[in-house]
């Protein structure tokens, strides 16, 4: 907890006041560009990543990068999609995934969760991605089907079905490799510009 509040002084002593303008903009304004949705890992940091601002990004974080197809229903996931995007018009949406991860693993070797079932339920959104991936096997072919799958998924929401037959949204899927720094964009090749 030290590191954490010796983090903030240096935040309010020398972060803050350097982007004092850029924050006395955000304290009125809200108007991200992107929606980010990426695994719960502490590895991984949208900002960092992607370099950004605060306020360029609205961020989704949960185990696995999941993103569970619509169902009506009381849903954080889905009501953070649709905010960002019907509310505060996000002109893309990035599903990312990264290499060495955990709920990833747990998938691909078949790791005993017994002792964490509310994971175990959470994990088993990404069955399909399993079933597609068990003859090549592997968790770097496991994250990379996972993200197409979030992607597919994604379509479902009301509000991304819309934007997406408006132009007014893309998806992108990307596979963040943490020890070499490199983001892999798996729908480059696929990609239609948003209007």
């Amino acid at each position: 907890m030290q590191d954490l509040t010796e983090g903030v002084a240096r935040f309010q002593r020398e972060t803050f006041p350097a982007k004092a303008k850029l924050f006395t903009r955000l304290a009125t304004h809200h108007t991200p560009h992107t929606l980010f949705i990426s695994c719960s890992d502490a590895r991984v940091v949208p900002e960092l990543i992607t370099s950004a601002e605060p306020g360029d990004l609205f961020v989704i974080r949960t185990a696995g990068n999941l993103v569970p197809a619509y169902a009506p229903g009381a849903d954080g996931v889905a009501a953070s999609i649709e905010y960002a995007v019907a509310a505060l018009g996000v002109k893309d949406i990035v599903v990312c995934g990264h290499s060495a991860c955990g709920a990833m693993t747990a998938l691909a070797e078949d790791h005993d969760l017994s002792g964490a079932p509310a994971v175990a339920d959470w994990l088993r959104l990404a069955a399909a991605s399993v079933a597609r991936t068990a003859a090549a096997g592997g968790v770097p072919a496991l994250v990379r089907q996972n993200v197409l799958a979030q992607l597919t998924n994604l379509a479902t929401h009301p509000s991304v079905a819309k934007a997406l037959a408006d132009g007014k949204v893309a998806l992108h899927g990307w596979v963040y490799d943490i020890p070499a720094g490199r983001v892999d964009d798996l729908t480059a090749a696929h990609a239609a510009p948003a209007a």
